[in-house]
């Protein structure tokens, strides 16, 4: 049994119940407790322009967003966030502000006295971040430590003065080199990273604080989030701070929505989360409504049923804190290898099979695989063990499915189903237990129930085929299956993204860039391209990415391979032509295919 087997994240994995915590108090805002789960997005225009920086606070506002986030790059910048304070409260806006801060101590300092919270990153408010490799003694890194105290206590002081609020907010892309070195890019790093700054918070008796654990990679994102409320848990029940949840740099369109389902729905799912952001390559504005439906599709998911087993007598099929995918015998389906390490296979119906069947040719990656009907699927209600007997007494390995009909939550049916039936045997994921949709719903909900649902159970390394019921169009759910496996990390059939959101740092058009960067290397199957507006998390999230691009300087790009730089202050019109010769000179670029 490894050690964090013996960690518990959530009470019962079979049941949704929400996280207890304590509230904390951003401005007139309560986060926690018996609060609802808020919505918060951040401003993209420049800190120094209050006028901007008013006018789309207001915007955000007005669609409902509960607190709004602001950079302050530096101490200089930090000053006019009074201005800005101060249009809003006289506009009769009284949405909290929260000051974004990296690198810069007197920054903090600063925003502190306008803003009603301060984000924190523990990876750069005083540690360094040069991805330098050594060999930390203890004495080095208890040095390291008592330094980052020092610059870190006043601002734990005034924040308890003047009554702020603030959030411990660790980014994998941005972890320390002393914790890098010491406990690696890992979400365990990640977690003592935050703790590290939250034991001083407490040491100084200060308790008006929330934690993130964001990543721009969905399962180091689940992971890092469920072994921070497991230590939490284990420290004692005055641990109980509320979470705030997020993927970074998740990009935009379907893939953005899509990956911030499958992180924060995942962790919405088991109870965790008393407040969101959805971080999009888009305007501000598109986040909210994005953030609303995810906290009402998870509501309305959780609601369905109960399973009818509780987590304290029924062990898990997986570790929740280590990916590992379900190991399972290998199956011919209808000429489709499935299960036993296979690509994840896409099924649909009879029905939408027959939609699209003379067009086949013209999906390009979007294909159907195997007919439901005709799979040999067997459906069984994971509740009756007489049912799960039967199969596991079964010579032959099945394909098995959680059958339509039942008042189970999704997720928790799938892990029941896992959780009873013997390992040899595959699963069918499907996105809801609904049936299938006979008319239109609408498309942004069925997008992220499916997302929630299936892509959380992947990457909890269950399940070896999916199909989207909900979704009426064929084409449509065809392609919402796919970019659910592409997002989960088991499935790449395409060109994969990392595109931070735009903010104030940020040092060139992230959206324009970014469909510009879409047009020139979308067809490069396999590659992977961070697009990031500046060096805060650009380098450190670009760990899993082939290539990077990443603002430098006002309209000057470095270029990375990897987490290094190649290449420095290219001008931005030549920088896309040049990001494609890096991709030529590593031996990743081939032509896109002529159209038919």
């Amino acid at each position: 049994m490894t050690a964090t087997s013996l960690l518990r994240y959530c009470p019962d994995l079979y049941h949704y119940q929400r996280r207890e915590t304590r509230v904390v108090t951003v401005g007139n805002v309560g986060i926690g407790g018996g609060n609802p789960i808020r919505v918060q997005s951040m401003l993209t225009s420049d800190t120094r322009d209050a006028e901007a920086c008013i006018q789309q606070a207001l915007e955000l506002a007005a669609v409902g967003c509960e607190i709004v986030r602001v950079t302050a790059q530096t101490r200089v910048i930090a000053e006019n966030l009074q201005h800005i304070r101060d249009g809003l409260r006289a506009a009769g806006c009284d949405v909290p502000l929260v000051a974004d801060i990296h690198f810069k101590p007197d920054a903090a300092m600063e925003a502190v006295k306008w803003v009603e919270k301060v984000r924190v990153n523990p990876g750069n408010y005083a540690d360094k971040k040069k991805f330098a490799v050594k060999e930390y003694t203890d004495a080095e890194y208890a040095e390291e430590v008592a330094y980052m105290e020092a610059q870190f206590v006043p601002l734990v002081e005034q924040c308890k003065k003047l009554g702020r609020a603030m959030r411990i907010g660790t980014n994998h892309g941005s972890l320390s080199d002393r914790i890098m070195n010491r406990h690696g890019d890992t979400p365990h790093g990640m977690v003592e990273s935050a703790l590290e700054f939250a034991r001083i918070a407490r040491a100084n008796d200060y308790h008006n604080f929330l934690f993130s654990m964001k990543a721009s990679n969905p399962k180091v994102m689940i992971e890092a989030y469920r072994l921070l409320v497991a230590h939490l848990n284990d420290l004692g029940g005055d641990w109980n701070y509320p979470i705030h949840l997020g993927v970074t740099e998740a990009g935009d369109g379907e893939d953005g929505r899509i990956k911030s389902a499958i992180g924060i729905g995942s962790l919405l799912s088991d109870g965790i989360g008393d407040t969101i952001r959805v971080s999009l390559t888009e305007d501000a504005v598109h986040e909210i409504p994005v953030a609303q439906a995810l906290v009402k599709s998870v509501k309305e998911g959780v609601r369905e049923g109960r399973c009818g087993a509780t987590s304290t007598s029924l062990p898990i099929s997986y570790d929740p804190f280590i990916y590992s995918r379900r190991a399972t015998d290998r199956l011919q389906v209808h000429g489709v290898e499935v299960g036993g390490g296979a690509t994840v296979a896409v099924f649909t119906s009879r029905r939408k099979w027959d939609a699209v069947a003379h067009k086949l040719d013209k999906l390009g990656d979007f294909k159907p695989e195997i007919v439901i009907e005709d799979s040999g699927v067997v459906a069984i209600d994971p509740r009756l063990d007489s049912a799960l007997h039967d199969l596991n007494a079964s010579v032959d390995a099945k394909l098995v499915t959680v059958e339509d009909g039942l008042d189970l939550p999704t997720i928790h049916a799938f892990r029941l189903l896992a959780a009873k039936l013997d390992a040899r045997h595959s699963i069918l994921l499907k996105d809801s237990l609904a049936g299938e949709a006979t008319t239109s719903a609408d498309f942004n909900a069925t997008l992220l129930t499916a997302a929630t649902n299936i892509g959380s159970l992947l990457c909890d390394g269950i399940g070896d085929a999916v199909i989207v019921s909900g979704e009426e169009a064929p084409g449509q759910s065809l392609r919402i299956s796919y970019n659910i496996l592409q997002a989960a990390g088991v499935r790449i059939f395409k060109t994969d993204y990392v595109a931070c959101p735009s903010c104030g740092r940020t040092l060139f058009n992230l959206q324009s860039t970014t469909q510009k960067i879409r047009s020139s290397t979308g067809h490069l199957k396999g590659v992977r391209i961070a697009v990031m507006g500046c060096i805060v998390n650009g380098p450190g999230e670009m760990a899993d990415a082939d290539f990077g691009y990443v603002g430098g300087a006002p309209g000057k790009i470095n270029l990375y391979v990897g987490k290094t730089a190649v290449k420095f202050n290219i001008p931005e019109e030549e920088a896309v032509e040049r990001l494609v010769d890096l991709i030529k000179e590593h031996g990743r670029w081939f032509d896109a295919p002529l159209a038919a």
